[in-house]
């Protein structure tokens, strides 16, 4: 098997010194490819460092909505030369809205000046949203994007993800399928168009069924992989041949 952790933050400190060994539990179970989200400015150096370590490795830069009150006047500026083509970067985020942590007013212009430099220069993005669907959904409308965009960790309706997907997003699809009171999310990935969905862990968060919190890991994508298909009419070989397809498609640069 082989399969693309399409969200890991396999930069956290959580992962220091452990990181070998991480990645070979990742690819005994078939994870081959991770790709590592940033999230404030002052952490994009060691998102680059980890990627530059592991060839297995790749990243995007953003600014996560939980920190923008950390940046100022430039900020945009210095992802956008981060980001430009040449740089090694797969893509733009993790940005978004979160209605749990912070202010969605503060929030809404950097993630409006971010979905502008993904646009300018044609870079697929990684979208948080957390409580915010309607309103993701409604700035996605305002600024529509040419490159593949993700919402990463999706956990909500059916309704809600054919949003989504009309919109030409792909959706992150992690542990909160693996438990069986999810309901509204299995029902959810179990109707959607297969070419929609990819396969994350958001590493350390967003643990599987029986996983402690702050426990996940990469190799942790296989539970998420059984559980998809324990809700899916794919075999196993067809199911894992389309996210892969999937997740190179969303991250054009990751072949």
């Amino acid at each position: 098997m082989s399969f693309m952790d399409a969200h890991c933050h396999f930069d956290f400190p959580v992962f220091d010194g452990r990181r070998e060994t991480l990645l070979s539990a990742a690819r005994q179970v078939g994870v081959s490819r991770l790709v590592v989200p940033g999230v404030r400015e002052a952490d994009w150096p060691r998102v680059v460092a980890v990627a530059d370590q592991f060839p297995e490795v790749a990243y995007c830069l953003g600014i996560h909505p939980w920190f923008v009150d950390e940046h100022g006047p430039g900020a945009l500026d210095r992802l956008r030369q981060a980001v430009s083509v040449g740089s090694g970067c797969l893509g733009l985020g993790e940005c978004g809205l979160d209605r749990l942590r912070g202010s969605l007013d503060q929030q809404l212009p950097w993630f409006e000046g971010q979905l502008d430099i993904a646009r300018d220069l044609k870079l697929p993005v990684v979208v948080h949203s957390v409580r915010t669907h309607d309103e993701v959904a409604a700035v996605l409308r305002r600024k529509p994007l040419t490159a593949p965009m993700l919402v990463h960790g999706f956990a909500g309706s059916y309704q809600q993800a054919k949003v989504f997907v009309d919109q030409g997003c792909m959706l992150g699809i992690g542990g909160v399928i693996t438990y069986p009171r999810a309901r509204k999310t299995r029902n959810a990935v179990a109707a959607l168009p297969l070419d929609a969905l990819v396969l994350e862990t958001d590493a350390p968060d967003m643990p599987p069924s029986g996983v402690a919190k702050g426990a996940n890991e990469p190799a942790r994508l296989a539970d998420v992989f059984r559980a998809l298909l324990a809700l899916r009419p794919e075999p196993a070989d067809v199911l894992e041949e389309a996210l892969w397809n999937n997740a190179t498609r969303l991250y054009c640069r990751a072949q």
